[in-house]
């Protein structure tokens, strides 16, 4: 028969496997419903066989959180570790269950990088009711309960035992249900990132692991050979405007023959669009740094350093650069550049709420070009204009009155709330005031053609799902992610001093334009067309020299 004191000593024990095994429990079950959902849909593990597949896999996510807890949980930080992976459960599962996202390293990175605007645009009353619901609950249990504290080799021994005990049933369980398992880790990988909250440990420890797999306090200098043709006496200097765009998808431009009238103003423009271009990567984060590096897209995800940029190359090569953000930044591209950040300007035309529509960029830029280095200019201007352009999931901010062609528009950020063509609607207007922006731009070029040889090339980073197999926004793991959100548009336009000084035919250009080209391409055939020789630039990824660039 047990003694007083050994009832006594037992408590605080029991107390502590309570807050570790019951959170545990509630997040593998409850915080998981995005995954039993996607399980159910696989003819592999259907019916009974999906049942059993599904408590096996409970058993499995239970085990590796009650591991991780045990592991990290000492003393008075238990309760706040919990409290912790408990939002991140609630949080994830909402925007899992919302968009069908799912959360892997560059989607923390997205999280990381996201700015308090954008941060408006995805809060809605269905965070609030799902943190109501997931996390409230098990917190309010958690901090209720009496937690009293344990002697460290006592505390040691109860850790020990819930990680040992854990990692035994995690076994187990693994064993179980392996044949399973494997085939469906194997045939679909995007599961492994919905596994809550242990996709989002996993994608914060890879994204606090990268200076640890990439030196990312080295910068190596790039193409510091860079000089600038020889041009002909009679030419002018290039004005090269690089538009930078937002979440837009190749697909729902009419001048890529989507069937609604989004691209009306670029029809009436001479303009060339490569219809089959492809992104290097489905967020702002992986995409930016990735078209403005001189890598492909396998070798810059494999980088052991970080490397100047584009924009430093052009610089380099004497030119004059300026990047003007109407977004959350440049990720990196820009920090050695001129920077204008116009989403702080205060124009009551063209800026509410925080937030600046993409025209705000073109006002006043005939100063700021003038307040450029004066020797650099006298060689040539680049300007880099990164837009707001479609960003999600508020597409109906993107967009003013005058350009809602279609309707009725989805006017919440809560998709899923919204018919799909509401959803439609909201984002082939933006793309509606993203045309209207580009061929502003455009007409501005040909004021400047009495000084300059102007010429405009647009490229988005990334596209977008809009409900499509009910998926909405971006982000997914490249391999598994649909082609809307990897097809981007890519525009170019030339204003005829710029095509003859350059040598480039747009004719040919036309001809081509159903090549397929990507990212890849981007670096090498900014520097092509501007005519920047330097011992990086690959003439086989210049999109332009076969038409004579």
């Amino acid at each position: 028969m047990a003694s007083a004191s050994d009832s006594s000593s037992a408590t605080p024990a029991r107390s502590r496997l309570a807050a570790v095994i019951g959170p545990a429990l509630w997040m593998a079950t409850v915080g998981n419903v995005a995954l039993w959902q996607q399980l159910w849909a696989l003819p592999e593990v259907s019916r009974w066989r999906g049942v059993a597949f599904a408590l096996g896999f409970a058993v499995l996510i239970a085990a590796g959180l009650v591991m991780l807890i045990a592991a990290l949980g000492w003393g008075r930080l238990l309760r706040p570790l919990v409290s912790v992976l408990l939002v991140a459960t609630a949080v994830g599962a909402h925007y899992m269950l919302a968009y069908n996202v799912v959360i892997d390293p560059t989607m923390m990175v997205n999280v990381l990088q996201t700015d308090p605007r954008e941060v408006r645009d995805l809060l809605s009353w269905r965070l609030a009711a799902a943190f109501g619901l997931i996390a409230l609950p098990p917190l309010w249990w958690l901090w209720r309960r009496p937690l009293a504290r344990l002697r460290v080799w006592r505390q040691l021994g109860v850790h020990a035992a819930l990680f040992v005990g854990a990692a035994v049933l995690a076994s187990g369980a693994l064993m179980a249900i392996f044949q399973d398992f494997s085939s469906v880790m194997r045939n679909h990988t995007q599961l492994r990132y919905l596994i809550n909250p242990l996709n989002s440990v996993w994608a914060l420890v890879d994204t606090a692991a990268t200076p640890f797999k990439r030196d990312t306090r080295r910068i190596e200098p790039l193409g510091r050979d860079a000089q600038i043709a020889p041009r002909a006496p009679s030419a002018k200097p290039p004005l090269l405007v690089l538009v930078l765009g937002e979440t837009a998808r190749a697909e729902n431009f009419s001048i890529n023959g989507y069937a609604r009238p989004t691209t009306p103003q670029l029809a009436r423009e001479d303009v060339v669009s490569q219809r089959n271009a492809w992104s290097c990567g489905t967020s702002t984060a992986a995409s930016v740094p990735c078209m403005f590096s001189p890598l492909p897209r396998d070798e810059f995800e494999r980088r052991p350093y970080n490397t100047e940029t584009l924009i430093d190359v052009l610089q380099h090569a004497g030119l004059a650069v300026l990047w003007l953000n109407n977004q959350s930044g440049c990720k990196g591209v820009c920090d050695r550049a001129p920077t204008v950040n116009t989403q702080s300007l205060q124009d009551p035309a063209l800026c509410s709420g925080g937030e600046c529509l993409d025209e705000i960029m073109l006002k006043g830029l005939d100063a700021r070009i003038a307040a450029l280095d004066a020797q650099r200019r006298a060689r040539g201007v680049v300007l880099v204009l990164h837009q707001m352009g479609s960003h999600g999931p508020a597409y109906f901010k993107r967009s003013p009155a005058a350009f809602k062609r279609f309707g009725p528009e989805c006017t919440t950020n809560a998709l899923q709330e919204c018919t799909r063509e509401q959803v439609l609607n909201a984002y082939d207007n933006s793309l509606v005031y993203t045309d209207h922006f580009l061929a502003r731009t455009i007409a501005w070029l040909k004021s400047q053609e009495a000084a300059w040889d102007p010429a405009l090339i647009y490229v988005s980073d990334h596209g977008e799902s809009l409900g499509e197999n009910n998926l909405y926004l971006h982000g997914l793991p490249y391999g598994v992610a649909p082609d809307v959100q990897k097809h981007v548009p890519w525009i170019t336009w030339l204003s005829p001093g710029f095509a003859r000084d350059r040598g480039v035919s747009t004719a040919c250009l036309k001809s081509r334009q159903d090549q397929r080209i990507s990212h890849d391409d981007y670096f090498h055939s900014v520097l092509g067309l501007l005519g920047v020789q330097t011992s990086v630039y690959r003439p086989a990824l210049d999109i332009y020299r076969p038409c004579g660039g």
